[in-house]
This record gives structure tokens, sequence and C-alpha cells, in this order.
């Protein structure tokens, strides 16, 4: 599970508004309205303390949560600078509508307001099962040594 570092100046292109489209999903920045309905999505499909992260993200100024919605439904979440500055994560879609290029569509969006923002650099922190997604999708590499162990999630209580 170890950290992974993207450099958001080197990063390549990512487009994937087309495909949104065709999926008849829309990719949106999280609003306090959507608060309640994310933090839900969050817990009862994911069932980690992600909600408590998407909360901090909606109140970032701007919002630094995404959603994918589908149908008036949310499918998908990405966050940013909520675990910690400078960190992409948690981010989950639903298994239904996985290998639709949903969670590449929200890690481009987070990682484009990451670079708007000025960071030169993200790190993705505690990579489970997606490190090949995370080196295809936006040229990640894995940092050596970052394991939850060493890392900012050393830091938690209780873990």
């Amino acid at each position: 599970m170890p950290d992974m570092l993207v450099k958001l100046y080197d990063m390549p292109k990512i487009d994937m508004e087309k495909r949104m489209e065709d999926e008849g999903v829309v990719i949106k920045r999280a609003m306090v309205l959507d608060k309640e309905r994310v933090k839900k999505f969050a817990k009862s499909n994911f069932g980690y303390d992600w909600e408590n992260e998407c909360e901090r993200a909606i109140f970032n100024n701007p919002s630094s949560c995404y959603i994918a919605v589908k149908d008036k439904k949310i499918v998908g979440f990405a966050c940013y600078d909520s675990t910690t500055l400078g960190f992409f994560g948690p981010t989950g879609v639903v298994k239904n509508e996985t290998g639709k290029g949903i969670g590449k569509a929200l890690l481009s969006k987070c990682l484009e307001s990451m670079k708007e923002k000025g960071y030169g650099y993200a790190i993705i922190g505690y990579v489970t099962d997606a490190v090949e997604f995370y080196v295809n999708a936006c040229g990640a590499q894995v940092i050596e040594g970052a394991t939850p162990e060493k890392s900012i999630y050393s830091n938690l209580v209780g873990i």
C-alpha cells in the first residue's frame, strides 16, 4: 500500500469529457448542499471513514470534492486536500459503473484543479490495488519507502 507521486507539471492531458457525455455522466464540483448525499454515498458504498474526508473537502474553498452524477444519482467521487494538503483521495466509483472511465475522469478533474491551484506534485496516498491504474492514467510513480507506517497515515489515532 504505497503512496504514489504525480508530476502535475508533466502530466499527460486526460480528456474524458466526450466519454462521460456518452455514458450520461456529469462530473461536477460538489457543493455544500450536496454534502449529506456525498457523505451517505461514501459511507454506504465504501465503508471506510471517507465521509469525513468528503465533508472536509467540500468545505474547502473552492470545494476539492468532485462527484460523478448519472440519472441524478451519485455514482462516484474523488477528493483532494482532504486528508492533508497535496494529497489526492479518497476516491471511489460504485461497482456497476466501474470500467467506464468515471474514476479516470474524477482523477483528471482533481489533478487539473491541483495544478491550477499551484501544486507541482500530487501524492496519491495509501494505494491498495490500483497502482497500475494510476501509472497508466496519470504517470504516477510509487514513492519508495512510503508505506502506511512511514507516511501521513502513521499519525492516525487508534490505527
